[in-house]
C-alpha cells in the first residue's frame, strides 16, 4: 500500500511489469535452477521462513481465561480478544525490489483470535450434603441431648484440621493453581516485541545455460542484489494493550482460583457435617439397642413368671432384631460419610477407616452481624464477585485493544546494501544503500466488528456483575433466615419441648412399672420422647450447616 525509496531503473520496473502481465515467454529454466528452486520450496516448507507467500501464524497460544481452563468461563473474556484483523496473515507487500517491505507477515502484531461469547461462570461442585437419616427402625432406647463426650475423641480431627488438610493435599485444587502461572506466561507472550525481518534478494538475473549474456546488443539487467532489513513500528500501542488485556485476565483467574478454593471448603464443610450427622445415627441406632436389650430381659423375666404373654415378649424382641439391622446400616453409613470426607482431603481408604472426626453440633458462638453488614461483606470480598467485578474492566481493556487493532504497524525499511552489476556492459558496478518506510493508509476501518463486539461485551459484562450481585443479596437473606429459624427452633425443642415429652415418658414408666399401663403403652411413650429429641438432633444438624453456610455465602470465616 506504501511506497518506499526506488533505486531500481525504469526499465527494470517497465521489463518487470512486462513479464507480470505475460509480454514475454520466460525459457525453460536450466536443470541447476530448477534444484534452486526445488530447495528452497523444502526449506520453506521444513522450517517457518520468512517469503514472498502469504503468512498466518498458527502458534499463539489460547487466551488466557479461555473456554479451555479448568476454572471455567472467564468473565469478561467474550470481546474478541487478541483477534486477527481482516485478512490478517497476509504480507505486507508482494512483489521483488526495494519499493515494499518484503517477507513481512502482518501477523508478527496480531496473535490468534479469541474465544466466543462468555457464559456465566461454572460452577465448581463436590460431594453434596447427606440428609441426616438415622435407620428405618425407631429408636426405644433412651436417647439425650448430646454431651461434650459425643464431640468425638480428643484426638479426632477438628473441622479447621480437615479444611487445612484439604488445601494442602486437594489434587483438584493444585491442579487448578497450574491456571494462574500459565496466565502469567500468557502476559509474558502478549509483551513480546516483534522481531526485525531480515530479507536477501537479487532481482533482473540471467538464466544461466541461455547462451548471451546481457550486453550492449542483448540488453537486460542490470542484475541487482539487495539486502533487506524491515522492523515494524506498533503506532497504535498493540502491545501495550494486549499486555493490559492479559494481566487483567490473569487478575480475573486469580479471583476464580479463589472461589474454587472458597467452594471447596464448603464441600468440606458440608462432608464434616454429615460425618457427624452419621455418627450421631450409629448413636440412635446403639441406644436403642442397648435400651432394647435390657428391655427385652426384663420382659423375658416377667413371662417366666406369667406375668406378660408370648407375644408381648416376641414384640421386643423383633423390635430388638430389626433394631440391631439398624445399627448395622448406620455404621456402614458413618464409613460412607468418612469415605466422602477423606476423599476431599485426598486419603486412602486406610486413613479413612482410622479417621476420627470431632466436632459438635451445638451452636456455642455468638450471633452474626446483621444482614446489611453481611451483604456490604460478601460484596467485597466472596471471590466469585470479584472475578466478574474484574472481568468487566478485562472488557474494558479488550475495547482498547481493539481500537489498536484497527491500525496496521508501520514497517520502516533499511537496505545497507545494494549492489548493481554493470560488467556486462564495460561499466564499473555500484554500490549504494536505501531506506524506506511502508505506512498502511488507514482508509477503511479493518476492525469495526472487533471494536463493537469489544464494546457489546462490556454491557454484557456489566449485566453478568449486576445478575451475580443481585442473587448474592438474595442469597444472604436466604442463609440468615435459615440461621434464624433453625436456631430458634433447637432452642425452642431444649426448653420446651423436651423436658414435656420426658416428664410424660417417665409417667408412663412409673405406670408400666406398677401393672397399670402395658408394655405397648410403655413403648409408645418412649417411642415419642426419643422422636421428639431426634428431631432435636436433626435441627441441631441443620442448624450447624446453616452456621458455616453463612461462612461460604459471605466469604468470610463468620461462624466456627
Amino acid at each position: 500500500m506504501g511506497q518506499g525509496i526506488r533505486k531500481s531503473p525504469p526499465e527494470a520496473d517497465e521489463a518487470r511489469g512486462t513479464a507480470m502481465a505475460g509480454g514475454f515467454q520466460l525459457r525453460p529454466a536450466p536443470a541447476c535452477v530448477v534444484a534452486i528452486l526445488t530447495l528452497i520450496t523444502i526449506v520453506g516448507w521444513s522450517k517457518e521462513a520468512l517469503a514472498q507467500a502469504a503468512t498466518v501464524d498458527t502458534s499463539v497460544p489460547a487466551l488466557p481465561g479461555s473456554a479451555g481452563s479448568t476454572l471455567g468461563q472467564s468473565p469478561g473474556a467474550g470481546g474478541g480478544s487478541f483477534a486477527n484483523l481482516p485478512g490478517a496473515g497476509g504480507i505486507l507487500g508482494g512483489r521483488a525490489g526495494v519499493s515494499t517491505a518484503k517477507g513481512i507477515p502482518t501477523s508478527i502484531t496480531s496473535p490468534g483470535s479469541g474465544p466466543g461469547p462468555t457464559d456465566l461462570q461454572a460452577a465448581v461442585t463436590g460431594p453434596q450434603p447427606q440428609p441426616v437419616t438415622a435407620s428405618a427402625t425407631p429408636p426405644y432406647g433412651t436417647l439425650d441431648i448430646p454431651s461434650a463426650e459425643d464431640d468425638g475423641p480428643p484426638g479426632g480431627m477438628t473441622l479447621d484440621q480437615a479444611i487445612d488438610v484439604t488445601l494442602d493435599r486437594s489434587l483438584d485444587l493444585k491442579s487448578k493453581f497450574y491456571e494462574i502461572p500459565m496466565a502469567r506466561a500468557d502476559t509474558l507472550q502478549a509483551s513480546l516485541r516483534s522481531n526485525p525481518v531480515f530479507y536477501q534478494d537479487g532481482q533482473l538475473l540471467q538464466y544461466l545455460g541461455s547462451g548471451t549474456r546481457f550486453s550492449r546488443a542483448a540488453p537486460g539487467g542490470p542484475s541487482q542484489y539487495d539486502t533487506n532489513i524491515s522492523y515494524p513500528l506498533d503506532v497504535s500501542h498493540k502491545r501495550q494493550a494486549r499486555t493490559l488485556v492479559a494481566a487483567r485476565a490473569e487478575r480475573v483467574l486469580e479471583a476464580q482460583y479463589q472461589d474454587a478454593v472458597r467452594q471447596r471448603i464448603d464441600d468440606v464443610q458440608g462432608a464434616f457435617v454429615s460425618a457427624l450427622a452419621a455418627r450421631q445415627a450409629v448413636r440412635y441406632a446403639r441406644r436403642s439397642v442397648d435400651g432394647l436389650q435390657a428391655l427385652a430381659a426384663r420382659n423375658e423375666q416377667l413371662f417366666q413368671r406369667g406375668e406378660i404373654s408370648r407375644g408381648d415378649l416376641n414384640r421386643v424382641k423383633i423390635q430388638l432384631e430389626t433394631t440391631k439391622l439398624g445399627l448395622l446400616d448406620a455404621n456402614a453409613a458413618y464409613r460412607k460419610a468418612k469415605l466422602d470426607l477423606a476423599s476431599l482431603m485426598n486419603m486412602t481408604i486406610a486413613e479413612a477407616d482410622a479417621l476420627d472426626i470431632k466436632g459438635t453440633i451445638r451452636d456455642v458462638a455468638p450471633e452474626p452481624p446483621s444482614v446489611d453488614v453481611l451483604r456490604k461483606i460478601a460484596l467485597a470480598e466472596r471471590p466469585d464477585i470479584l472475578s466478574f467485578r474484574l472481568g468487566v474492566s478485562r472488557a474494558e481493556a479488550d475495547v482498547r485493544l481493539a481500537r489498536a487493532n484497527a491500525l496496521s504497524d508501520v514497517y520502516v525499511l533499511w537496505q545497507p546494501y545494494t549492489f548493481q552489476d554493470n560488467s556486462p556492459y564495460g561499466l564499473k558496478s555500484q554500490y549504494s544503500w536505501a531506506l524506506g518506510v511502508t505506512v498502511p493508509l488507514p482508509i477503511y476501518n479493518r476492525n469495526q466488528g472487533g471494536i463493537q463486539r469489544a464494546r457489546i461485551n462490556v454491557d454484557q459484562s456489566n449485566l453478568q456483575l449486576r445478575d451475580v450481585e443481585r442473587q448474592l443479596q438474595i442469597d444472604v437473606e436466604s442463609a440468615v433466615q435459615e440461621y434464624q429459624v433453625t436456631r430458634q427452633e433447637t432452642r425452642e425443642l431444649e426448653s420446651v419441648v423436651i423436658p414435656q415429652a420426658r416428664a410424660t415418658r417417665d409417667e408412663m414408666s412409673r405406670l408400666y412399672l406398677a401393672g397399670a399401663k402395658s408394655i405397648v403403652d410403655y413403648l409408645n411413650a418412649q417411642l415419642e420422647y426419643n422422636q421428639v429429641v431426634k428431631q432435636f438432633l436433626d435441627t441441631a444438624i441443620r442448624h450447624r450447616r446453616s452456621m458455616l453456610g453463612l461462612n461460604t455465602v459471605v466469604g468470610r470465616r463468620i461462624m466456627p
